[in-house]
């Protein structure tokens, strides 16, 4: 459609001007004026010319560079030379209209495809001045003067309020020791209007002086200002005059009136409520903004007339259409009025009312005694006074401070900010956290069939795919016939598909995953150990029933509570049922998943330590106790106070079984793997042993051979030493001793349990006395990894305390705290990878460190007294601990051998202020997006795609390009970086020489890692000269700004890092961007900073407490409620469209924008 083309070719239009306009992009309203100008030519010229590529650069963009550089680069005062926001504000005016935007000579303009062929049709406003010329003659647009005068003015509104209030505190203060009335006490205040009047004339005579003659102004608004000045200065002469009546004689003759002193306060009254008709106007527009918006934007030529005549620097207002909902202001207002009323009542009480005794005894020895000096009694009180008022007036910020802390506390509790303080409250609230996770972390596509669900079901095939309990501990040993049997059964599938269909599983499946992604990110980064990490990870085991097993640090001590429990209802006089002993537990899902898997974990690891020799025995013994489970009957056939024997010997053996990971296992076996013959006992059973064997013993004893006895025999001689083993067998025959204790002997079904475990206990071929059988069983388990993760999960279940699982690190808890806190906060809903926004992150770079090496580590610093290794490992003890077991060095002297310098060096980096760390962090989005787009079935070529797409970090090195030429060390570095993150760009600026005079082109540049170990460039940009005119980073950034692809760009510092858990939730905060609340979209989006430096010494700690104070706390509460936040800088993300329009997202002028990015938001 023609609206949609032109559209199209608006954007485009732009797009290309902006592109090649380089810093020319700090002055927007050049850019319009040049794009206006453009679009006129492309729309009235018939025949499209044909230029050279460069040809808008040569003959556009250069010639005002020129023009911008020679004024930036001047050594002259900022007085005398101009910068980038007073050549913007040239092109606010109409007179720029009367130029051309290309500084090309009309009669030398060809066609670049018939150079002899020149044009002769003039093209619109073809024969009017180059914009060049107009640059030059233009009046510097605005000038600030430098003087205290300048400080009043800007604080006039403040100071104003606090005399007028301060005397109004103390007309009352007065008119209370001194019983006024209430007429005298309304004459004696309104003598406020006469101070309001003369606070006016002083403020606009600074305007004045502000604005003369540097601000160029329209002659209505000069009149206006004139006429102002004169109008208020007569009122206040009549002002004088008539409170000069009003305290005068009851009776008098003035102006040829004969009135009373009433009839002349009422003349000031009227003529003073004149004079306030702008106060109240500016009033109404402040408790309703969108009238301000109406006014400013109104075309009716009255309002105009109003505008110009009693606010005459409103022309100079450019943020015209920025208000606030109506329910925000009223926020606003009632934060401002409670705090207004508390510092009036608090003030008038100790600082106002203190001084009226004071005073009145003053005058009243004045007023008494003829020989006291006016002069001496006037500098006595202004002495008393002056403290007082000094003290009114900066009390103000105590309170606010006061107000803020209240304010912050009652959006961080309506936000639920720090409800998760502790891993204590993690455990409480970790069963919530998936179905939080999942409903606002994930889109809606995540766990469709096509994803996780398919990985689940993938999942539990790989684990054998049993589709109950009882099946898999009744045949542990049958993985794979279980697996044939149930591909085999339509049945069973269905119901192990259904089971995993569940969506409750789906969703505790994928938040492990992340979760699981999570700590192996905190143990990359080394700030947990192995152990640690195994106690925080969601465990899974092949072969199991289900899915995943909660993390040793949610489990540990809830066996223990769950004793507590049951032996806190047992009464002597009385035998609860089973379902009243176990209801507590039931209730509780921590705990009832904690005892499953104790059942399943300790079953599996009894099983496999005893063998096959006891297989059948231990497996009769398991599905009778599961019998009685089912059936509610465990209270009949067991003694239920005695199961604590029972885990404390479970204990035991998994204390005594830990050896087993460190146990090296013999070359070959020590049995011969068959069960030896048994003979039927034909007398009396032995003392202690019931007439009871196995079935599976008598089986093995029909089909056992002489030559096989013999065998045996000759081999027991031999005596096999193991201590593990023999201490393995005393604590399995105390837990099988603890076992028998618990049985009710006097029960027909307990009764066979308990001979069961007797003839366990005696069997001379089993694991309690067949030597060599008992050290291949725990041979076989040291070669177990499943193993030996089941066993590491059940001793924290069974063994460890809540405090002894949980990690050391103080940065490890903080950050699991923040994000688990953050899943139970209020955050828009995740979009699919593929409606997501897309950003762009941005980091200016110089010469800093990139990545600190052997040199620069074991060098001693003057600053610390020791080497920088040195201290890194003093300061990270715990974390260098946990690098050496990551890299499974015991000797510190081999960090620096070939195969471990780089992780020394990057480990090293990680933990200093280096490029190294902030690409590693920032990287992070990558990772992040990779591992929800794999929740959400994506497959990696779409995802690979979606990469490109919506995520971008661009690290813009400035002297990049220089570094290579001169073979800086750090160069190679940010060489790795590209390596190791393909998805890392480099931007730079190249210089090089274009022709035998040494005249320099410079050139924007943008490389990446080729894949293959090389460096391949992306683009390279021409430039009208060196960009670096003014401050160097904003300028950087500009450079690097084309670049960018996103809707979105993030600002980093070369001093800030990333987290992987907060990473996941950057889509979350890109859709804040899609909330309006309010009239205005919202334009950045401000993220909090957490000080990593502030553990390096008390001095550091203090200022980060202040960063805190001021960025996180400070900026929370001008954002929620008082709705006023603008820009505090880095790591906020930008409106990438909305701020490239209106100047880029830093200001540059040198000398005058030192702090270059707070100016966004203005």
């Amino acid at each position: 459609p023609p609206s949609v083309a032109s559209r199209v070719v608006d954007l485009v239009m732009f797009f290309c001007v902006w592109g090649e306009a380089c810093n020319i992009r700090h002055m927007p309203e050049c850019l319009w004026f040049l794009y206006h100008k453009m679009m006129e030519e492309y729309t009235m010229e018939q025949n499209q010319r044909s230029l050279y590529a460069g040809h808008f650069l040569d003959c556009v963009v250069t010639p005002i560079f020129k023009i911008l550089s020679a004024n930036m680069k001047s050594n002259a005062d900022h007085i005398n030379k101009r910068n980038y926001d007073d050549f913007n504000e040239f092109f606010w005016s109409r007179d720029c209209l009367q130029y051309r935007y290309s500084c090309e000579d009309p009669n030398e303009r060809t066609d670049s495809e018939d150079p002899n062929n020149r044009l002769t049709t003039p093209l619109p406003g073809e024969m009017q001045q180059p914009i060049t010329v107009g640059m030059l003659n233009a009046p510097k647009t605005f000038l600030e003067k430098r003087s205290w005068l300048r400080g009043v003015m800007a604080l006039s509104r403040v100071i104003e309020w606090h005399i007028v209030t301060f005397y109004l505190l103390a007309v009352v203060a007065f008119s209370h020791d001194l019983v006024w009335g209430w007429v005298v006490t309304l004459e004696v205040a309104s003598g406020v209007f006469w101070i309001f009047n003369a606070l006016s004339i002083i403020w606009a005579l600074l305007e004045v002086w502000a604005s003369y003659p540097g601000i160029h102004l329209a002659g209505t608004s000069i009149f206006g200002s004139v006429f102002v000045l004169v109008a208020r200065f007569l009122i206040l002469v009549y002002q004088t005059l008539y409170l000069m009546w009003t305290y005068g004689p009851s009776k008098g003759s003035y102006l040829g009136i004969e009135a009373d002193s009433t009839f002349w306060w009422w003349q000031y009254v009227w003529l003073s409520l004149l004079c306030m008709i702008p106060y109240i106007v500016e009033a109404v527009t402040n408790l309703v903004p969108s009238i301000t918006t109406k006014l400013f934007t109104s075309r009716n030529d009255y309002i105009q007339t109003f505008l110009n005549i009693l606010f005459p620097i409103s022309r100079l207002y450019t943020a015209k259409e920025m208000h606030e909902s109506f329910k925000h202001t009223t926020v606003y207002v009632f934060f401002w009025a409670t705090l207004i009323s508390w510092k009036l009542y608090f003030s008038y009480v100790f600082e106002v009312y203190s001084m009226v005794l004071p005073t009145i005894e003053l005058t009243d020895d004045f007023a008494n005694y003829p020989e006291q000096s006016f002069i001496k009694m006037s500098l006595l009180l202004g002495l008393r006074w002056l403290p007082q008022f000094i003290v009114y007036c900066i009390d103000m910020s105590i309170w606010y401070s006061v107000w803020q802390a209240f304010a912050g506390t009652s959006v961080g509790f309506s936000d639920h900010l720090g409800d998760i303080r502790s891993m204590k409250d993690i455990r409480n609230s970790f069963g919530r956290a998936p179905e939080h996770f999942c409903s606002k972390m994930l889109s809606p596509d995540a766990g469709s069939r096509r994803g996780s669900s398919a990985s689940i079901l993938n999942f539990g095939a790989s684990e054998g795919s049993l589709d109950s309990r009882r099946q898999s501990l009744s045949n542990p040993n049958l993985g794979k016939e279980g697996q044939s049997l149930l591909g085999n059964d339509p049945h069973k599938l269905q119901g192990y598909v259904n089971r995993l269909l569940d969506v409750r599983i789906q969703k505790w499946v994928m938040f492990s995953t992340v979760w699981n992604e999570v700590i192996d990110h905190f143990r990359t980064e080394d700030l947990i150990s192995n152990k640690e990490r195994d106690y925080l990870k969601f465990s899974r085991f092949d072969g199991f029933s289900q899915a995943i097993y909660l993390p040793v640090f949610q489990t540990a001590g809830v066996v223990e509570e769950a004793l507590d429990l049951l032996e806190g209802q047992m009464v002597d006089d009385y035998q609860p049922t089973d379902n009243e002993l176990f209801k507590p537990i039931l209730n509780h899902v921590t705990m009832r998943t904690a005892i499953a898997e104790v059942w399943e974990l300790g079953s599996h690891v009894l099983l496999k330590l005893l063998g096959p020799v006891h297989n059948d025995d231990a497996v009769f013994i398991i599905n009778y106790v599961m019998k009685w489970v089912e059936n509610g009957t465990m209270s009949d056939h067991m003694k239920i106070a005695k199961i604590r024997g029972i885990v404390n010997g479970l204990v035991g053996l998994v204390n005594v079984l830990k050896g087993v990971s460190r146990r090296k296992p013999a070359l070959q076996r020590r049995s011969t793997g068959r069960k030896k013959s048994i003979a039927k006992p034909t007398g009396p059973p032995a003392k202690g042993i019931r007439r009871s064997i196995s079935a599976g013993a008598l089986s093995a004893g029909n089909v056992a051979q002489t030559p096989l006895v013999q065998t045996q025999k000759k081999d027991e001689n031999v005596v096999i030493i193991d201590a593990l083993r023999d201490q393995t067998r005393d604590k399995c025959r105390a837990f099988v001793n603890s076992l028998k204790g618990i049985m009710n002997a006097s029960d027909r079904e307990g009764k066979e349990v308990m001979d069961r475990l007797t003839f366990a206990l005696s069997m001379e071929n089993g694991f309690f006395w067949d030597d060599a059988y008992a050290s291949d069983a725990l041979d076989d388990l040291s070669r177990s990894d499943i193993f030996k993760s089941v066993l590491t999960k059940l001793q924290g279940l069974v063994a460890c305390h809540p405090d002894e699982v949980e990690p050391k690190s103080k940065e490890a808890r903080r950050r699991l705290t923040f994000f688990v806190n953050s899943l139970f906060m209020d955050m828009p809903n995740a979009p699919s990878i593929h409606d997501m926004f897309s950003w762009n992150v941005l980091t200016p770079y110089y010469k800093e460190t990139v990545t600190l090496n052997k040199s620069e580590l074991e060098s001693r610093s003057d600053a610390l007294g020791v080497s920088t290794m040195l201290y890194l490992q003093t300061l990270f003890k715990p974390d260098w601990a946990n690098f050496l077991e990551r890299m499974g060095l015991q000797d510190e002297e081999k960090v620096w051998s070939k195969e471990v310098a780089t992780e020394t060096r990057q480990w090293a980096s990680i933990r200093a202020q280096t490029l190294n760390r902030t690409v590693s962090g920032m990287m992070y989005f990558e990772k992040a997006l990779r591992l929800l787009a794999n929740l959400e079935r994506l497959d990696d070529d779409t995802t690979n795609d979606l990469m490109g797409e919506k995520f971008g970090y661009i690290v813009s090195c400035q002297v990049y390009g220089q570094m290579k030429k001169d073979q800086d060390p750090k160069a190679e570095d940010i060489d790795d970086l590209m390596h190791r993150y393909p998805h890392l760009r480099i931007a730079y600026i190249d210089a090089a020489r274009i022709n035998r005079s040494g005249e320099m082109g410079f050139y924007s540049c943008l490389v990446k890692s080729d894949g293959n170990g090389g460096i391949q460039e992306i683009y390279r940009v021409r430039l009208p000269g060196n960009p670096i005119l003014g401050e160097g980073k904003p300028e950087n950034q500009n450079h690097a700004m084309i670049f960018s692809r996103g809707e979105f760009v993030q600002t980093i510092d070369m001093n800030q890092e990333g987290y992987f858990e907060e990473a996941l939730k950057m889509r979350n905060a890109l859709q804040e961007f899609a909330k309006r609340d309010g009239p205005m979209p919202t334009t950045i989006l401000g993220l909090r900073e957490h000080i990593f430096t502030g553990s390096v010494s008390s001095l550091a700690n203090y200022m980060a407490l202040q960063e805190t104070s001021f960025v996180t706390l400070g900026q929370r509460v001008l954002t929620k409620p008082l709705c006023i936040r603008l820009h505090y800088g880095h790591p906020d993300v930008f409106d990438k469209l909305f701020f490239i329009t209106r100047g880029g997202i830093s200001k540059s002028s040198k000398g005058i924008n030192l702090s270059e990015d707070i100016f966004a938001g203005y």
